[in-house]
């Protein structure tokens, strides 16, 4: 396998979509948003998923510090 060395002045960066990875999205006082309307609405979304849980960050955050 070949390797490859990145600079020493390369900047590394990540992304996440919220929906993708909070969950709980009418917790504390939070809102739905216009997708966790869309994919609670049957037949709009393969299998039915939604984000309800997602990936559970909103509760979990703290076990990634």
């Amino acid at each position: 396998m070949n390797s490859y060395k990145f600079p020493e002045d390369f900047m590394w960066g990540v992304a996440t979509a919220s929906f993708q990875i909070e969950g709980a999205a009418t917790e504390a006082g939070c809102k739905p948003s216009v997708w966790d309307t869309f994919s609670q609405t049957p037949g709009k979304v393969l299998h039915g998923d939604t984000g309800t849980i997602a990936c559970d960050h909103y509760h979990r955050y703290l076990q990634s510090l």
